[in-house]
């Protein structure tokens, strides 16, 4: 096999890719980056570049997405290095022990907490049911939507630097806002009592609306576990009406859950970014592959309602980082990871799983 590539960036898409080279170029011409580092910016995952290229071995970096494949083969020998474009990584975690993998941590903070209010408005508002109205100007059967106020509260959970601004720009239009965090005790040293904390089961009992800005972490044994983490049975114990928004990843909350507590009237509005097993989702809305998959079928009837809008549902599919300072914000992101890796001999990155303590755990946070 030939290595015709020092990196190789897996799945970098429109502005994302163009931005990827304008800042390689940059870090080389400030001396960041060697001259001769030879560099590949594609759309495709790991998996159909080696299809195409049977002769073509891996560097020892690439920096993929969450639809690339990590190849067992690739993993031996000497210690490879993953920068993984998302401020998620558990579609990597169970890597950590034998890769140096860092993930993009700061590059959409805004541009997703911005999604997030986005989705409080369409849902507390009744985007839906105004804009019907709008066709014949009917004024007379208007719904009441929720105001936004000090008598209504909001509760972010995860409070990373996405749940972070979350937090505050909840506040800022008026909301009583509190936060759930299986790291309470460490934030609350941080921020000096900046963030009001209650446990999860004050929550569902005082939230009007939810957001969830959890990371996934789909290790069992982990403290931060969280996959079915608003199950139907937590979420049926909510206010009636509440708002639920998530704009991390659809396994921590299933959409099975959320379409029957909608149906039954107990969840009021529904804002979604992501959804559960986001790759076979896609092959059925796309290619109408079948599935089995219960939440993936639950899936498709939100969206439908969404898109005849029939209901208090808003949908977009896993766009919430995607803003065009969020697009710039990330190859530069990536490229000062790469910089990073050469300034550490090419043994690793400054930063790196597992970013919490001993073990590899997500954080409850965006």
């Amino acid at each position: 096999m030939n290595r015709h590539y020092d990196i190789i960036h897996f799945e970098a898409l429109g502005a994302e890719a163009h931005h990827l080279t304008e800042e390689t170029e940059r870090a080389k011409e400030q001396g960041l980056l060697p001259d001769t580092l030879r560099t590949l910016v594609i759309p495709e995952t790991i998996q159909e570049f080696q299809k195409n290229n049977l002769d073509e071995e891996l560097p020892d970096i690439i920096t993929i997405k969450t639809h690339s494949v990590i190849p067992d083969a690739w993993l031996s020998g000497c210690k490879k290095s993953i920068i993984t474009r998302s401020a998620g990584y558990d579609h990597v975690e169970a890597l950590a022990g034998k890769a140096n993998i860092t993930s993009l941590r700061n590059y959409c903070v805004n541009s997703v907490a911005q999604t997030a209010v986005k989705f409080v408005y369409a849902t507390a508002g009744l985007l839906n049911h105004y804009t019907n109205n709008a066709i014949l100007f009917e004024r007379s059967k208007a719904l009441s939507f929720m105001e936004l106020c000090p008598t209504r509260t909001a509760t972010v959970f995860g409070l990373g630097k996405i749940g972070r601004r979350i937090y505050e720009l909840l506040e800022a239009n008026g909301l009583d806002v509190q936060a759930v965090d299986i790291r309470e005790q460490e934030l609350k040293c941080q921020d000096g009592g900046a963030i009001r904390f209650v446990s999860k089961e004050t929550a569902i009992e005082t939230s009007d609306i939810i957001v969830n800005a959890m990371n996934l972490t789909k290790l069992p044994d982990s403290a931060f576990y969280n996959v079915n983490y608003f199950s139907e049975e937590y979420l049926s114990r909510g206010k009636a009406g509440f708002l639920f928004i998530n704009i991390t990843r659809g396994e921590i909350a299933p959409e099975t859950g959320l379409l029957h507590l909608y149906e039954k009237g107990l969840l009021g509005g529904i804002g979604l970014d992501v959804f559960s097993s986001e790759q076979e989702f896609s092959d059925l809305l796309k290619f109408g592959a079948e599935s089995k998959n219960a939440d993936v079928q639950a899936a498709r009837r939100l969206v439908e309602m969404a898109k005849n809008r029939t209901a208090n549902i808003y949908v977009q599919p896993h766009q919430a980082f995607n803003s065009d300072l969020a697009a710039c914000a990330k190859a530069a992101d990536t490229i000062r990871h790469l910089i990073r890796w050469f300034h550490n001999q090419k043994q690793r990155f400054d930063e790196q799983l597992p970013y919490y303590g001993n073990t590899v755990v997500s954080a409850q946070a965006g």
